[in-house]
């Protein structure tokens, strides 16, 4: 294989590594992230105490619940006991979503409220009260996707990291294939951050009720804060390998003296008085 054949096929391979980053990690957050149920629960735990999300939860079960308890959603969204009701609320959400998407069933996804209400105020006592959180109509496209992420959300990355390998070791020059590829990942890591900014912004521009903004916001946020962790990690992964590759090609690594190559020849032999 010549040089440039070589050169090529580690070009191809490394830039269809470096694009398969972004969506790799994409991938690996919604498979392992937002599909376990404790680390969904952690992740919306904090937005407990957010003023924006504990107005839009009580304009929410208001709607559903209708007046018998509306003067206490209020007033106890404001108590402690409402960090409980929440992290309690998003596990029942998340775990119904979760069974309804691998059951395979096609109804509609709802949520009794009732026992968390009884679990957290016993002063409350409601009646059997179903929240719906996803209609019947998108249960087939959400499996079809869940059913996508849970391949790619291991292949993906996998399959970055075996063609990123491959493009470096078969080049002609190894130290510029590696600098290619932590360039490349640093631009994954930069189009990952600019995709979920994107995203935000047309999350909270598609609201029909531009009130809810804020509260949408910060779910997002908190969402995505592990992709905005991973992308400024790419990056500066990238950057740092790219430099040091730089560096050692442009100053070189100190290396100790070697002797001579071949062996000595011997100094030519001079003539003898005899000879002479």
């Amino acid at each position: 294989m010549t040089s440039r054949v070589r050169g090529a096929l580690s070009a191809a391979l490394i830039a269809l590594a470096c694009l398969l980053v972004p969506f790799g990690a994409v991938a690996a957050w919604a498979a392992y992230g937002l599909a376990d149920t404790g680390r969904y629960v952690t992740t919306m735990a904090p937005l407990a105490a957010d003023p924006a999300v504990r107005d839009s939860v009580a304009d929410a079960v208001e709607s559903e619940v209708g007046e018998p308890v509306r003067p206490l959603v209020r007033s106890f969204t404001r108590t402690p006991a409402f960090g409980t009701a929440w992290d309690e609320g998003n596990r029942a959400v998340h775990q119904a979503v979760l069974r309804a998407v691998r059951d395979g069933g096609h109804h509609e996804v709802t949520v009794d409220i009732a026992p968390i209400a009884a679990r957290v105020e016993h002063r409350v006592a409601l009646p059997r009260t179903e929240i719906a959180v996803l209609p019947a109509s998108q249960l087939d496209r959400l499996r079809k996707g869940y059913d996508v992420l849970e391949v790619a959300g291991f292949w993906l990355p996998l399959s970055a990291a075996v063609l990123a390998a491959a493009g470096i070791a078969v080049a002609a020059c190894r130290r510029r294939a590696l600098t290619a590829t932590a360039l490349g990942t640093a631009l994954g890591g930069a189009l990952l951050g600019f995709a979920v900014a994107v995203g935000r912004r047309l999350t909270l521009t598609d609201l029909p009720d531009p009130v809810h903004r804020p509260a949408v916001g910060a779910v997002y946020d908190a969402l995505t804060a592990t992709l905005r962790t991973v992308s400024w990690l790419l990056v500066a992964v990238g950057l740092a390998v790219a430099l040091t590759c730089w560096l050692t090609g442009r100053y070189g690594w100190p290396r100790a003296r070697r002797g001579p190559a071949g062996p000595v020849p011997d100094p030519a032999q001079q003539p003898t008085r005899a000879q002479a």
